[in-house]
C-alpha cells in the first residue's frame, strides 16, 4: 500500500458544501488513527480555518519568476515577445517592455533570448500558511488581492501535506484553478445539490474529472429523498453516490456558529465516518 493518498473534494459551483465535507472527512480520518492533513487549496477565499480553528505556526510566500531584461545585452530581436502567449513581453520600436502581472512564470522568454539578456526574479502572488488543528496538520493558501493566476501558489499548497492521508478542499468550478487543485489525486469526491443547477454543473465537473482520468464518486448535500435528481443523474452515468447529507437546518445553524455537523450535530459522526471508509476503500488504499 502507497503511504500516501490524496482524496479531493471538487464540485462544478460554489456553495454545494465542499468545506463541510473536506473538513469533516479530515476529522474523521483524525479520529480513526489517520496521518491526516487538510489542503485548502482554494486560495482566493480560503475557509477551512474557519471551522478547524488551527493554531498557525508557519507563513512563508509563494511566488513565480518573471523576465528582467538587460537592455545593454538586448539585440532587439522579438523572439521573446512572439513566445509569450499572454504579451507579458513586447518588443516595441526596440525597446522590451515586461508587465509582470500578466506573466505565467513558464521561463520562455530567457529560453528563447539569443543574447542571454533576460533572467528572472520571483514576484510573489501569496502566501502558504500552515498548523494544526488537534490531530490534522492543516495548510491552505492566500492569494493576494489583485492577483488574478493562482494555480502556482494552489500548486505550492499541493506540495505540503503528509505520507498519510491528504483531503484537498479544491476550488469551485471547473477551470485551471480547480484543474491545479485535483491533478495527481488518487480519488475526487464531486459534491452536489439536487437541483437543475447543481445537476447541471455536476456534470461539467463530472466530464472534467473523466477527462483528467481520476477515479470519482458523488457526494449529495442538502438531501431530499422526494427530490431524484442526483440520482437519477448518477444512475444515467454510473457514478456512485458515496454519501446523502440530508438538507438538516441544524447543519446550517452550525455552519453560522461556524462548527461543523461532525462535531455539533447528532448522527452526523457516523455518517461522515461512513464516508471515509467507503472513499478510502474506492480509492483502493
Amino acid at each position: 500500500m502507497s503511504p500516501k493518498l490524496t482524496i479531493a473534494v471538487a464540485s462544478g459551483k460554489g456553495g454545494t458544501g465542499k468545506t463541510t465535507v473536506s473538513a469533516s472527512l479530515s476529522c474523521a480520518a483524525a479520529d480513526a488513527g489517520y496521518k491526516v492533513a487538510y489542503l485548502d487549496c482554494d486560495v482566493e477565499e480560503p475557509n477551512g480555518h474557519l471551522f478547524l480553528k488551527p493554531e498557525i505556526d508557519c507563513r512563508h510566500l509563494v511566488g513565480i519568476p518573471v523576465p528582467v531584461v538587460d537592455q545593454k545585452k538586448c539585440v532587439a530581436c522579438g523572439a521573446c515577445g512572439q513566445i509569450c502567449q499572454y504579451s507579458a513581453i513586447v518588443c516595441i520600436n526596440k525597446n522590451i517592455l515586461t508587465f509582470d502581472k500578466m506573466c505565467h512564470g513558464c521561463g520562455g522568454c530567457a529560453l528563447v533570448c539569443p543574447a542571454g539578456a533576460i533572467t528572472e526574479k520571483s514576484r510573489s502572488i501569496g502566501s502558504i500558511e500552515g498548523g494544526s488543528a488537534g490531530r490534522i496538520s492543516f495548510y491552505h493558501g492566500n492569494l493576494f488581492v489583485g492577483e488574478a493566476f493562482s494555480p502556482p501558489l494552489i500548486r505550492a499548497v499541493r506540495s505540503t501535506g503528509c505520507n498519510g492521508l491528504n483531503i484537498v478542499d479544491a476550488p469551485p468550478g471547473t477551470s485551471c484553478p480547480v484543474i491545479s487543485a485535483i491533478k495527481g489525486a488518487d480519488y475526487v469526491l464531486l459534491v452536489t445539490e439536487p437541483t437543475p443547477f447543481g445537476i447541471n454543473d455536476l456534470d461539467i465537473a463530472a466530464g472534467m474529472v473523466k477527462e483528467l482520468g481520476i477515479p470519482h464518486a458523488v457526494v449529495v448535500n442538502r438531501h431530499d429523498p422526494d427530490n431524484t435528481l442526483a440520482r437519477d443523474f448518477c444512475r444515467d452515468r454510473g457514478i456512485k453516490i458515496l454519501a446523502e447529507i440530508p438538507d438538516d437546518r441544524r447543519i446550517a445553524e452550525a455552519y453560522s456558529r461556524g462548527a461543523l455537523p461532525y462535531s455539533a450535530v447528532p448522527g452526523y459522526r457516523e455518517l461522515f465516518k461512513e464516508l471515509l471508509i467507503s472513499a478510502v476503500k474506492e480509492a483502493k488504499w
